[in-house]
């Protein structure tokens, strides 16, 4: 399949919302949440005022045109929280775009962005049972705090 990964325009920021309903790990057998989940204030903070706060960028991957996936970073209190010097990543494809190898290029273009931006490091939290797991370690993310549910991973830089 044909992609192209690249910056997001700002018209596009709207767009992080639908990106951050479709992040929210649904395990096998739970129902789906109500969209109006994202207005909840812990999630929020990943996509409110994108584009004015420190750390915050976007990559979107492209097919046929449409938009199909994003990773952003953001410095911010969140799930994946370590410091105040370390962006929050956060990815996330339309289903149909997943396990196809997009994901791991718009994490890999993120880590080198990233990184000619001078940050040391990026974080993330994510739950055991995601299958993304698997792609953070891939992309050389270590669990640096284990939780009930999740994991709060991190990658130098």
């Amino acid at each position: 399949m044909n992609y192209k990964i690249r910056a997001i325009e700002k018209d596009e920021y709207p767009l992080l919302d639908e990106f951050l309903y479709n992040a929210i790990f649904i395990p096998d057998g739970a129902a789906q949440p109500p969209k109006s989940i994202i207005n909840a204030p812990e999630l929020q903070v990943y996509v409110e005022h994108f584009g004015e706060r420190k750390g915050d960028n976007a990559l979107v991957a492209e097919v046929g045109g449409k938009v199909v996936g994003a990773c952003w970073t953001r410095i911010m209190n969140d799930y994946g929280h370590i410091d105040d010097d370390t962006p929050s990543l956060a990815i996330s494809l339309y289903k149909d775009f997943r396990g196809i190898g997009i994901g791991t290029a718009l994490l890999r273009e993120t880590i080198k962005l990233m990184s000619s931006k001078g940050y040391r490091r990026i974080s993330l939290s994510v739950q055991k049972a995601n299958f993304a797991v698997r792609m953070y370690e891939r992309s050389g993310f270590r669990i640096i705090e284990e939780k009930r549910e999740e994991y709060i991973m991190a990658r130098d830089l």
